[in-house]
C-alpha cells in the first residue's frame, strides 16, 4: 500500500489584510512562543533518562514536529499569497472581499463575505472563493437571481446586498 496521495487542487492565492495579520499571529506564537516552550518541554523530559520509554519526551518531539509542519506552511502560504488591501472600483458587483447578503423565496436571508481558503476558519460567515457558492457569486450585481446546489437541492437565491468593508 503507498502513502503517495495525489495533490490537492491549487489554492486560490488571496488573503485579506485581516486575514494575513492572522496567519502572520499565529506563526510568531508557534515561532516565538510555542516552539521555545515545546523545546523546553523535551529538554527537560530528555534529561529524565531513558528516551524510549519516556512519553513526555515522545509526545514533546511529536509536538515539535507538527509546530515545524505548520510554520513551514504558514511561512510558504503567506509568501505565495497576494494580500487584497483595497477596495474595487464598481463595488455594485461581488468580488472578493465582499459581504453578500443572499434571499431565498421564503423571504430567508443569509449573509456570506467571500475570502480566500486560508480564512474561512476564522468566521462562520466566510466562504472561500474556491467554493461553488462563491463561485456563483462572483461578477454577479445587486437584484441578480443565483441558483446554487446545496445538500437539501437546487434553490434560487437574490443578491440583496453587496457591502465591502474597509481594509
Amino acid at each position: 500500500m503507498s502513502r503517495y496521495r495525489p495533490p490537492g487542487a491549487p489554492k486560490a492565492a488571496y488573503i485579506t489584510k485581516e486575514g494575513a495579520d492572522k496567519l502572520l499571529a499565529e506563526l510568531k506564537y508557534l515561532w516565538k512562543e510555542k516552539r521555545p516552550a515545546v523545546t523546553q518541554s523535551v529538554s527537560d523530559a530528555a534529561k529524565l533518562g531513558d528516551r524510549s520509554e519516556n512519553a513526555e519526551y515522545i509526545y514533546g518531539k511529536k509536538q515539535l514536529r507538527e509546530i515545524d509542519r505548520r510554520v513551514r506552511y504558514l511561512e510558504k502560504r503567506l509568501d505565495q499569497c497576494t494580500v487584497v488591501d483595497r477596495l474595487p472600483i464598481d463595488r455594485s458587483t461581488v468580488f472578493f472581499g465582499a459581504w453578500v447578503t443572499l434571499e431565498d423565496d421564503d423571504g430567508q436571508q443569509e449573509r456570506f463575505r467571500i475570502v480566500g481558503p486560508d480564512e474561512i476558519d476564522h468566521h462562520e460567515h466566510y466562504i472561500s472563493m474556491d467554493s461553488p457558492v462563491a463561485k456563483a457569486l462572483l461578477k454577479r450585481r445587486e437584484g441578480d437571481e443565483v441558483t446554487l446546489r446545496r445538500a437539501g437541492g437546487e434553490r434560487t437565491f437574490f443578491i440583496e446586498a453587496i457591502e465591502y468593508v474597509e481594509p
